[in-house]
């Protein structure tokens, strides 16, 4: 069946209904920036994680603590002076101690699209696993922000009258 596109005359445009067709649009906007903002946000913890992963398994394998903490603190200077204050040694420590934590990949790509970097900085400090990605699956199940999440984590602690953040 063909179909033949009608041109419309200027007598027989309608008016349009300027406030849905705005309303629509911004609909629009707002859900694909909110899909990138998503896609953005795993692909950087991902990175995170990658870059904590290589460092790990390059650098500091095993006995060269010591030999491996120059290398970091160069390595890291290098990327400021590249990509910024975002690969201070302390973030990148932080990243080390991610994948150190949380090694198992499929993990860090399911909770890599729920989880900003805050909310993992925020897990890592846990003593146990578990109770991280209790948290994490906290986060995901009732889309919680990074100070609710850190209200959650103190309330929860004090509640059990247990310490589960290490020093």
């Amino acid at each position: 069946m063909d179909k033949k596109k009608k041109i419309l005359t200027p007598k027989e445009v309608v008016a349009v209904d300027e406030t849905a067709l705005f309303e629509h649009v911004a609909s629009i906007i707002e859900k694909r920036r909110y899909r990138a903002g998503i896609y953005a946000n795993s692909e950087i913890t991902m990175m995170y994680w990658e870059v904590g992963t290589h460092i790990n398994s390059v650098v500091l394998d095993g006995n060269r603590a010591e030999y491996g903490k120059r290398i970091v603190a160069t390595l890291s200077q290098q990327l400021v002076d590249k990509y910024g204050n975002t690969y201070e040694l302390t973030n990148l420590r932080r990243m080390m101690r991610f994948a150190e934590q949380f090694r198992d990949f499929e993990i860090v790509a399911t909770l890599s699209p729920q989880l900003s970097w805050s909310h993992i900085i925020e897990l890592l400090p846990l003593k146990k696993y578990e109770a991280k990605l209790y948290y994490a699956k906290e986060v995901c199940e009732r889309n919680l922000g990074v100070r609710d999440l850190r209200r959650q984590i103190s309330r929860k602690e004090r509640q059990k009258g247990r310490f589960f953040l290490s020093g």
